[in-house]
């Protein structure tokens, strides 16, 4: 990419950017990385690691941006009344609208993908939910090691955006992979990601994960086997570019993510509740909830004894809560989920028109490592415009990634 592009002209400007730098040769760049953000328009806010200011010193990134370089997990204390700001790794992730680490040793990138933080800068990344940018910079060995391969892609799984190393000149002489990409080409990526990482900025998301249960006695209920985990992706990645979001979840083990409001539910009338309370003033709805079909029409209120036998359960529908929004909806742009043992994508498809939905989302469920329960999924995305989109096996959050771009592209098209 050209940094003269104009996504990179104009898309810093007052943007607060943490760039992180550790040690290595390559330091000498991450001069350059600071003084193009700043002249850009960005906040640029210094964290190093110990190690980099043995190349380069504080002084150097205070006098470019302006701001104290930090290095040190303990350097400031609490104000008074305000503890929260007191705790610096907290404040500097908090404050930043995009970390970006240049350059990333093989060290910081291990401890990235492992969740170590036993410093400043790793501290920080652990706690930063905005858009993340790598470049690294190490000998080619390193770079080609399998352990440094496999700590690159689980961090691009997370939705880490990688700008990969050159070949060239290293240090000591050697040449090869492994070179810092150079500064303008790192800030253009810089710029792309940033600008990309909010174009779903002050929209109003309803997000729906996990499955439903349908209580039979107080102890017993009919469910089934979603996780949740796709809908959490959708929520996170949402939020991350900017998303006012709002997730109804099912029963689920998964931790409530950063920046979504999280309602709790359990039953399918509990999440009718949650997202029609929500929707007059949504601009998209996600329904990625696997929500009971059927419902015990004769639930009781005491635990059914085994002595009394087996009993005779009597089902209903339970409200088809996706039909609704779609008889309802005004501008709303509608998402649905669909999961099927056999001819997925043309039950989808009618799903998507007798259901009024702008986008759905299909996959065979029982496929090797795809569907509910597993890390990754394999679907097609269809759209009420007749286009098809193959989405092959890959992580939750990539196709999580899928969808918001299809959702962005789809707002934009309608502005």
């Amino acid at each position: 990419m050209s940094p003269s592009s104009d996504i990179d002209a104009g898309a810093l400007r007052g943007a607060r950017i943490l760039l992180g730098v550790s040690g290595g040769i390559a330091c000498y760049k991450a001069v350059e990385v600071a003084r193009l953000l700043g002249k850009r328009g960005a906040k640029v806010q210094v964290v190093m690691t110990q190690a980099a200011t043995r190349f380069v010193g504080t002084i150097t990134f205070s006098s470019l941006t302006h701001r104290p370089a930090y290095t040190d997990l303990f350097e400031e204390e609490a104000p008074e009344g305000d503890r929260t700001k007191g705790v610096l790794h907290v404040r500097l992730a908090r404050e930043a609208d995009l970390v970006l680490v240049a350059p990333a040793t093989a060290n910081v990138i291990a401890k990235m993908a492992h969740g170590i933080s036993d410093d400043l800068l790793t501290a920080v990344l652990l706690t930063a939910t905005c858009p993340v940018v790598v470049a690294p910079a190490m000998h080619t060995e390193m770079w080609e090691h399998a352990a440094t391969r496999a700590n690159i892609e689980t961090l691009r799984e997370r939705g880490v955006q990688i700008i990969e190393p050159e070949s060239g000149e290293l240090a000591g002489g050697d040449e090869g992979v492994g070179r810092l990409a150079e500064p303008s080409s790192i800030v253009a990526a810089t710029a792309e990601t940033f600008a990309h990482g909010r174009d779903l900025a002050g929209v109003r998301f309803i997000v729906t994960a996990g499955g439903t249960q349908e209580p039979i006695d107080p102890v017993r209920f009919i469910g089934n086997r979603s996780s949740g985990k796709q809908g959490f992706a959708v929520a996170i990645e949402a939020a991350r570019r900017g998303a006012d979001v709002t997730l109804v979840s099912g029963p689920t083990w998964l931790d409530d993510p950063g920046r979504v409001e999280v309602i709790r539910v359990r039953t399918a009338a509990e999440m009718r509740e949650a997202v029609l309370a929500r929707y007059a003033d949504a601009d998209v709805v996600v329904k990625a909830a696997a929500v009971a079909d059927f419902r015990p029409a004769n639930a009781v209120d005491h635990k059914i004894k085994k002595e009394e036998g087996a009993p005779a359960i009597v089902l209903e529908p339970t409200v088809d809560i996706l039909a609704e929004l779609g008889r309802t909806k005004d501008r709303q742009l509608l998402v649905g989920f669909s999961a099927e043992t056999e001819d997925a994508v043309a039950r989808a498809r009618k799903k998507l028109s007798a259901k009024n939905l702008d986008l759905i989302i299909t996959n065979l469920v029982g496929r090797p490592g795809s569907g509910f329960e597993a890390d990754t999924n394999a679907a097609v995305l269809l759209a009420a415009d007749g286009s098809e989109q193959e989405l092959p096996l890959q992580t939750k959050a990539s196709i999580a990634r899928a969808i918001c771009d299809r959702v962005a592209a789809d707002l934009a098209s309608r502005r």
